[in-house]
């Protein structure tokens, strides 16, 4: 099924994949994408509609199995705190339903932050734009594709560190 997200990248002539999968409503998390779609958490990469107290909104774009850190995201955005938009506001912004944000095809373009993990891979996946389908590409020509959007992108830090498990809990 083509896509606004796969028609943005087809102007740009930009080579990419559209890989389908069964959606599950009660588990839209990037990890079940990842299983269904048979690539690992970490490539698959979640869009995240984020905002400042002041309604300013950027996109976050993290691993899978990653959490985002929004004091990281505050700092690079020049925000005094970062939080996720209110997910009954997302559609409206974006044009997309929570499980199908991407940054393609947006109704309004926002600056955008991908996490820095994603040049390591060859291929990373993002929503195509609606459940059920992943853009494959190269994490060079998605942030290509990103800074032709006409807002600024921004490749960092994004996520939380990993904490280890508490010590002198038994299982």
């Amino acid at each position: 099924m083509k896509t606004n997200g796969a028609r943005f990248l087809e102007s740009l002539g930009i080579p990419f994949e559209l890989r389908e999968y069964e959606v599950d409503e009660n588990d839209l998390s990037a990890i079940a994408v990842a299983k269904k779609i048979d690539m690992p958490a970490e490539q698959v990469f979640k869009t995240l509609l984020t905002s400042d107290a002041a309604h300013n909104y950027a996109f976050a774009v993290i691993p899978g199995d990653a959490a985002l850190d929004f004091k990281k995201l505050a700092r690079l955005a020049e925000w005094r705190k970062a939080e996720m938009a209110p997910l009954k506001d997302v559609q409206p912004l974006t044009g997309y339903i929570r499980g199908g944000v991407t940054i393609f095809g947006a109704k309004k373009p926002y600056r955008v932050f991908v996490d820095e993990t994603a040049i390591l891979f060859d291929k990373i996946s993002v929503s195509a734009g609606t459940r059920g389908t992943q853009l494959i590409l190269t994490p060079n020509d998605y942030l290509r594709a990103a800074s032709a959007l006409g807002e600024p992108v921004q490749t960092a830090d994004l996520t939380k560190e990993a904490k280890p498990p508490s010590e002198g809990h038994s299982a």
